[in-house]
């Protein structure tokens, strides 16, 4: 009888992957890097230990959302005080930070515990297709 091995957090093997988000659809892209982070994808996971790789996405003004997403999907921040929300449509988001949408869905797929904003960090998310992790050799992965 074969045991299930549990993966301590020095044994764990990371890899970077690199996704070039031009053309995606936003939620299914999101829903394969939080895989990916959480180490999902991986025969060795265990629930307790971040055992996911980095991912670097590429190209992230292209992604593409469905229906009237882009006009009505709206994003809230609160200052704190007073009358102080803030709301911002998809587009203007899109147009003004890509990447704070990309990582923001991904966030939302995450566990909500300490080892999500651990996984968090380890999402690399650019405008363009030049990024600064050539030296790690990311394997590209086609979704």
């Amino acid at each position: 009888m074969t045991k299930t091995p549990v993966i301590k957090k020095d044994e764990v093997k990371r890899k970077w992957y690199l996704i070039d988000a031009e053309g995606k659809i936003l939620g299914r892209l999101a829903s394969k890097i939080a895989e990916i982070l959480m180490g999902k994808n991986k025969p060795t996971y265990t629930p307790n230990v971040d055992t996911g790789d980095f991912v670097v996405v590429i190209n992230a003004e292209k992604v593409k959302v469905t229906g009237k997403k882009l006009l009505d999907k709206v994003y809230y921040k609160h200052s704190g005080y007073l009358g102080g929300l803030k709301k911002e449509t998809l587009f203007s988001l899109l147009n003004r930070k890509p990447e704070f949408v990309i990582k923001h869905a991904v966030k939302g797929m995450l566990p909500k515990n300490k080892l999500a904003r651990n996984m968090i960090k380890k999402l690399k998310v650019y405008r363009g297709c030049q990024h600064p992790h050539q030296a790690q050799k990311p394997e590209v992965i086609e979704i």
